[in-house]
């Protein structure tokens, strides 16, 4: 099968009137009227930045390749098409969106099994909870998790299958499961001859480029290619990198289209309308992600099992010289059994800081070595440290006494390096 877009574009009733905004903080709808219809010229205001349009919302891009086709759809609760610009605020579903299989069914779309990877289909399960396959209740669709013991989907799974759509929200950060979900569905539909159809959507920590690169002997699905903590590549751009690096199996290349956004760069703000996991409420948790992860291979909380995950960090055995901030995990949405639970941990709130360009490894380095005056350095991290920075090393230079400023510089080369890949493989240039 090869992918032939339509010359003219397909005009839908239902969805016709679809945009989606940029969702930045302080944006109302530019480009749309109350009643939802676009803005004619005279009415746009001047100076305005077109608003963000995902691959999600060009149906007459994309409708025309799934129409006759036995169609598999990769997705999670970010999916969804947008009917009209929405305050980027706002973090509840509603009116102004539609789930993309919802949507696909209502076009007659033939949708045969929805893949669903880390946190399930709605995304509500913990971070590494066994995800069971199912039945979508609201669809009667067959769910199959990606996540547990089967990764990557099998043979079977995919024989009644003409095309898969990949479309989920990532966060621009390796240990950030979907893009390893990402790897072992192209490795599949390779192996099939299965074209893979990617909505590309903004990667909120798309503007740097930082962490050491991964040592290959340290490949887990926290961590499968040698790329920086933070990549700075949307989705579709990963894609292309996977594929023209022959990362698959065997070097295999999958057969690959990319819906890119219209009026994007990596520059470009955009506030994530729906948390892309249980465990990343808003804006300020998914730009401290990439930085605070490290503290999950360590015995400091990152604030799972309270409103604030990935914004406060804190530990029950000491108080920090410049401590602000006391929390009690509890079990709740995505942590039902929180480290620490039902102990009162001592730390930061960094909900009101400045929003980072680079990772702070500081906060690291400072929790290490309070720690050292009450336990051994082996207390302080665990063995899933390692997998997470990629490389032993980050943990030798912290347990040597290494500044930020030090460590930083030894990752320069590698990151020179990889800014020249990943130059090949972008989109938005």
């Amino acid at each position: 099968m090869r992918f032939n877009v339509a010359k003219n574009t397909v005009l839908l009733f239902v969805l016709g009137m679809i945009s989606c905004g940029n969702f930045s903080k302080k944006n109302v709808d530019p480009l749309v009227t109350e009643d939802g219809r676009p803005m004619t010229e005279e009415q746009t205001p001047k100076n305005q930045t077109p608003e963000i349009i995902v691959g999600a919302n060009q149906t007459d891009v994309y409708l025309p390749l799934l129409k006759g086709k036995r169609v598999g759809v990769v997705a999670n609760q970010t999916s969804v098409i947008f009917k009209k610009m929405i305050d980027g605020r706002q973090k509840t579903v509603d009116p102004n969106y539609t789930h993309l299989v919802d949507s696909l069914i209502a076009l007659n779309i033939d949708i045969k099994t929805v893949f669903a990877p880390e946190h399930g289909f709605r995304g509500t399960a913990d971070a590494g909870e066994h995800i069971k396959d199912g039945i979508d209740t609201k669809t009667g669709i067959p769910i199959v998790s990606l996540y547990g013991d089967n990764k990557k989907p099998k043979s079977e799974q995919l024989k009644n299958m003409d095309i898969i759509i990949f479309d989920i929200q990532d966060v621009g950060a390796r240990f950030y499961t979907y893009i390893s979900s990402l790897h072992y569905v192209m490795e599949a539909c390779a192996e099939a001859n299965i074209p893979v159809l990617i909505l590309d959507r903004p990667n909120p920590n798309g503007h740097y480029i930082d962490g050491p690169i991964l040592d290959m002997e340290h490949k887990s699905f926290v961590g499968m290619h040698p790329i920086p903590v933070v990549h700075g590549m949307t989705i579709g751009e990963y894609a292309n990198m996977i594929n023209g690096e022959k990362w698959l199996k065997n070097g295999i290349q999958c057969e690959l289209k990319v819906i890119p956004n219209k009026n994007y760069t990596h520059q470009t703000t955009y506030s994530l309308p729906i948390k892309p996991s249980p465990n990343l409420p808003n804006d300020t948790s998914i730009n401290l992600y990439p930085s605070l992860c490290f503290f999950e291979g360590t015995n400091v909380s990152v604030g799972r099992g309270t409103d604030k995950q990935f914004q406060v960090i804190g530990i029950p055995f000491f108080y920090l010289k410049r401590h602000n901030f006391d929390f009690t995990p509890k079990p709740n949405e995505g942590a039902k059994q929180p480290l620490y639970q039902g102990k009162v941990c001592h730390g930061y709130d960094l909900s009101n800081n400045e929003p980072l360009n680079s990772l702070n490894l500081n906060w690291l380095i400072e929790f290490y070595k309070s720690n050292q005056q009450y336990a051994p350095k082996e207390i302080f991290f665990n063995a899933f440290f390692t997998k997470l920075a990629g490389t032993k090393k980050l943990q030798q230079q912290i347990e040597a006494g290494l500044t930020e400023t030090e460590i930083k510089a030894t990752w320069q080369e590698g990151l020179n390096t990889f800014k020249k890949t990943r130059n090949k493989h972008l989109i938005y240039k």
